[in-house]
């Protein structure tokens, strides 16, 4: 590929968002977009500030509101402007934003953007293309659109924590940390820019109306389809299946013990021909004629036996030596990482260049995650760290709004730009 095959604008250059968004799930989305080229302006109030601001962890000798490391991953990549909506003059400014706008996002709970005075309507009689996206736990229809939701309980509701957890302990568990704010907020990412494709053929913006709990349901379409067709439960013995695998059936499928405190690696065999490849590499091809081990209905009858074994195998092995070791012979093998893995053992993602350092004007140079989608013809992305707070009031006020250094005194005065 030549040089002028290649884009050097990012893919959402141009596409300018309105972010009221908070916590995890709405960030993730903007983030994304932040990262695609998006100018991304987050919308915030001194009085009320998101929690995540005050998110661990902080640099030693740093307070926030700009220091957490937990923000400043959440929300790189945009801009930062101080507003009251509730005042007047505030309002006015955020209508005046929206008109210079392509897309507002939000994650609140149905009502607060009515009750500001910033329905869809009423944005669409400031800008009839602009698009206009509600990511909230239930959705803005239905009896219980008006019922709150964290993380946890919005999975928990979606069916996802039901099929979680260990066979030892049969109570449901969920998904570590906030899985489906994460999945609802790709997934609002994805809707933008469909809708930003709608516009540009037909000029027209929309509302988004997306419902967190149902983002979550997408992911329990098997396990769904089975009761309705079948009349089977997820669960059938009552317990749920741990790390072992319900369907497709396979054994082993576990994680095992390595050497080292806490370290592990997940083995997995679907077929007779990767358990025997299996034995063949762990040294092991007596476990081939082991009635118990020799066929997939007997290595599933005897699942506990299997990891015994296996896990008497792995333990005081080098995990990463045996991960290569498994899979240069095609079994399916990988270490269980951690953070520290991520960013300082792993060689295929410094190979990928996974990690960046940004340098943030409070915290200095830092080392985090950079943006894990690869283009060939638009490799350009944004690379920002997250905004101090009001960083761009005088950019968006003056620059954008034309607002004279006079009014803006005004503003701050009076509590619009709270």
């Amino acid at each position: 590929m030549t040089a002028s095959e290649i884009n050097t604008r990012p893919p959402l250059d141009g596409v300018r968002i309105v972010d009221f968004t908070w916590i995890v799930a709405g960030p993730t989305c903007t983030r994304l977009l932040g990262d695609l080229g998006a100018e991304v302006i987050r919308v915030e109030n001194e009085q009320t500030l998101d929690s995540i601001r005050f998110g661990r962890p902080h640099p030693s000798g740093f307070d926030p509101p700009d220091s957490s490391a937990m923000f400043n991953w959440l929300d790189r990549s945009k801009r930062s402007i101080t507003v009251n909506a509730r005042h007047p003059d505030g309002l006015d400014l955020i209508k005046r934003l929206i008109r210079v706008s392509d897309v507002v996002v939000e994650n609140y709970s149905s009502r607060i953007l009515e009750n500001w005075g910033l329905s869809f309507e009423e944005q669409r009689a400031e800008n009839p293309e602009i698009i206009y996206v509600s990511l909230s736990g239930f959705g803005h229809s239905g009896p219980q659109r008006d019922y709150s939701t964290w993380g946890p309980t919005a999975q928990a509701l979606s069916g996802l924590t039901a099929m979680s957890g260990l066979p030892e302990a049969p109570e449901p568990a969920g998904w570590g940390y906030s899985y489906l704010d994460h999945m609802a907020g790709f997934t609002a990412a994805a809707a933008i820019t469909a809708a930003l494709r709608h516009r540009r053929d037909t000029g027209q913006g929309q509302w988004i109306d997306l419902s967190q709990v149902e983002t979550g349901m997408a992911l329990t379409a098997p396990a769904t389809l089975d009761y309705t067709v079948n009349g089977r439960r997820y669960r059938e013995t009552g317990n749920p299946p741990g790390n072992r695998s319900v369907w497709p059936q396979a054994a082993p499928h576990n994680t095992y013990p390595t050497a080292g405190d806490d370290n592990w690696i997940m083995i997995t065999c679907t077929s007779d021909a990767e358990w025997e490849t299996f034995c063949n590499a762990s040294d092991h091809p007596h476990w081939r004629t082991d009635n118990r081990f020799a066929t997939l209905p007997a290595r599933l009858r005897h699942q506990d036996e299997l990891d015994e074994q296996i896990g008497s195998w792995t333990a005081g092995q080098d995990g990463r030596a045996l991960m290569q070791r498994l899979q240069s012979a095609d079994v399916p093998a990988g270490v269980v990482q951690n953070g520290v893995d991520l960013v300082v053992r792993d060689p295929q993602m410094k190979s990928r260049d996974w990690t960046v350092i940004r340098d943030h004007p409070v915290i200095g140079e830092h080392l985090t995650d950079g943006l894990q989608i690869r283009f060939s013809r638009t490799p350009a992305h944004r690379d920002l760290p997250g905004p101090p707070l009001g960083e761009a009031n005088q950019y968006v006020f003056s620059d954008l709004l034309g607002l004279s250094d006079e009014h803006i005194a005004e503003l701050q005065v009076n509590g619009a730009m709270g």
